[in-house]
């Protein structure tokens, strides 16, 4: 019975772009509990998405499931403050610091200090906020505007990263999964923090619990690669950075 309630379940999401808990347990005519377990089953096997009571598959056809740069600012923009807040600590002067195009790094941006540093950053929000600060060398990655993630896609990442040195690179995610594993929607999300992870003396990932369990369409990487996790969620211990304590 699980099983099939299951697979209906999946069935009604490949119709839809996103479906409530409230929605699917009508049409199931079941609990909204049950199908809360059901979806905690599914996305455990990395068929699905959850986020804020609702639930999308992963991977559905012709689809970009990412949420627009405007809808992450606005959700959970305290938690998102006080994270990025806390990861000033790791910021001094005359480093060369590589931020994502998330929220939670533009909200980061909008509190770092004008003093001497250099910034690097896909991010357009970002560079505006950058050209604010007059002691700071801002300089952008490049490429074409993604008008929806409002970052920019360069093919020569790999290139322009060859000629640098990054102290610290702080980034978000869609999901952090259990198993550890880092996930976004989006392929030239990842790649640009895959090869900024590997390239970064060290690295920031600033997430809140909405994050945690979830997971995504595309791996970034695992949290053994990044140095400090800063959240306001308490981390099981098979999920922390090996950095964290």
């Amino acid at each position: 019975m699980k099983g099939n309630r299951q697979q209906s379940i999946l069935a009604l999401l490949r119709d839809s772009d996103w479906l409530t808990t409230w929605a699917l347990a009508d049409r199931l005519a079941v609990s909204q509990e049950t199908i809360r377990r059901d979806l905690r089953a599914l996305q455990q096997h990395g068929k699905i998405v959850r986020h804020h009571g609702r639930a999308r598959l992963i991977h559905p056809p012709n689809r970009d499931g990412g949420e627009p740069f405007g809808s992450r600012l606005k959700s959970h923009y305290a938690d998102k403050v006080d994270i990025a807040r806390h990861a000033l600590g790791w910021i001094s002067e005359g480093m060369t610091l590589a931020l994502d195009a998330s929220s939670t790094c533009f909200h980061l941006a909008r509190q770092l200090p004008d003093i001497e540093m250099t910034v690097f950053t896909n991010s357009l929000p970002i560079c505006h906020e950058m050209a604010k600060r007059e002691r700071i060398t801002l300089i952008c990655s490049g490429g074409t505007l993604e008008r929806k993630y409002r970052c920019y896609v360069n093919p020569a990442l790999g290139s322009l990263l060859k000629g640098m040195e990054i102290d610290l690179f702080i980034f978000s995610c869609e999901g952090v999964d259990e198993a550890g594993n880092m996930w976004d929607p989006a392929m030239h999300s990842a790649g640009f923090k895959a090869q900024l992870l590997k390239r970064a003396a060290q690295s920031l990932l600033l997430i809140d619990k909405s994050k945690l369990k979830r997971a995504s369409e595309v791996k970034i990487g695992h949290l053994s690669q990044v140095t400090e996790l800063i959240t306001d969620a308490r981390l099981p211990k098979i999920i922390r950075p090996h950095g964290a304590a």
